[in-house]
């Protein structure tokens, strides 16, 4: 039977050791495991009581020329390196294509990653950035100085959204979520209060079952309608310190945002009297506000509305070649 060089190649996003069972076979029968000692999959499968011999970094073709050799008494088996192990594949096959009779290579898949593992890269990546000997850049950042980055990539992740460009979206998405690692990162290193990028998913996740308990829970929410009134509900219950409707709306949305936010706000809590008083001033403040309401009653987002408004004026004027000078 012919022996074989086998490529064990695992995951670093999952725990060390949480290997398929065919993994495991091809382990527990290898004439011979070998590993670099100071990865993490090598000191499991050594905890696990697999004897593994060390081989410490070297040329990929020294390390693939003694695998090869050893094979010619048993099945060898490799513990793929974190950093994927560049060149020693194309170091084998230049081996086994010298011998006459050469061993089978096999590239065994040992564990895979599950949906989200690629987060744990994000978290990796931006811990060493902002580590001593990472960025300099990186370390000098507050929440404070991060704050216009995060409104900046929040516009466009919403300009990419409108674009339908999925290319497009999924790239600003990505610059968006690297201001929440930042930040959490950040936050790490707070005095007296520090919280990580767990502490923000755990809350995130608490609150998530904790509003939707048609989902997680016994009560009962067969339309959209009636998701959303629970949601305000349960919401409203957790907000019983806010002293009136407006509480809590940020001050800093622009005021088109902001109108529709207090129109809604106050619209729930019944407070519709307080919009009509202000309308009723009659000045291009309160008629604008006016439009702001009915955009709520017909059920129109008077932001995406106006945004929509804009662009058809300036591909108007792209197309016009700004033929006459403005401001």
């Amino acid at each position: 039977m012919t022996a074989r060089v086998v490529l064990l190649v695992t995951t670093p996003r999952v725990a060390p050791g949480l290997l398929t069972r065919e993994a495991w076979r091809s382990l527990e029968a290898a004439y011979a495991v070998w590993g670099r000692p100071d990865e993490p999959q090598t000191a499991a499968l050594v905890e696990a009581g697999i004897e593994v011999r060390p081989r410490e970094d070297g040329h990929p073709a020294d390390l693939a020329r003694d695998l090869v050799a050893a094979s010619e008494t048993g099945d060898v088996v490799w513990v793929g390196s974190s950093d994927g192990d560049p060149g020693l594949s194309d170091a084998i096959a230049v081996e086994v294509t010298r011998l006459p009779e050469p061993p089978d290579v096999e590239l065994l898949i040992g564990s895979f990653d599950v949906p989200g593992a690629r987060l744990l890269d994000v978290v990796a990546v931006m811990d060493r950035l902002r580590s001593p000997g990472g960025c300099p850049w990186d370390a000098e950042q507050t929440h404070a100085s991060l704050v216009p980055y995060l409104l900046e990539e929040a516009h466009e992740a919403i300009e990419a959204i409108e674009s339908g460009d999925p290319a497009h979206m999924q790239e600003e998405l990505g610059d968006l979520l690297l201001q929440i690692a930042f930040q959490s990162r950040v936050a790490e290193e707070h005095p007296s209060q520090p919280f990580d990028i767990d502490d923000v998913a755990g809350g995130l996740v608490d609150k998530l079952v904790r509003r939707h308990p048609h989902v997680f829970s016994d009560v009962e929410a067969e339309t959209a309608d009636a998701v959303e009134a629970n949601w305000e509900s349960i919401k409203a219950a957790e907000k019983q310190h806010r002293t009136h409707p407006l509480e809590g709306v940020p001050v800093s949305l622009p005021a088109l945002a902001r109108a529709e936010k207090y129109v809604s706000r106050l619209h729930r809590s019944g407070r519709d009297d307080l919009v009509d008083e202000a309308v009723a001033a009659g000045d291009l403040g309160a008629q604008l506000l006016d439009l702001v309401r009915r955009a709520r009653v017909d059920g129109v987002d008077a932001e995406a509305a106006l945004r929509d408004t804009l662009r058809r004026l300036e591909a108007a004027s792209e197309a016009s070649g700004g033929a006459r000078s403005g401001d």
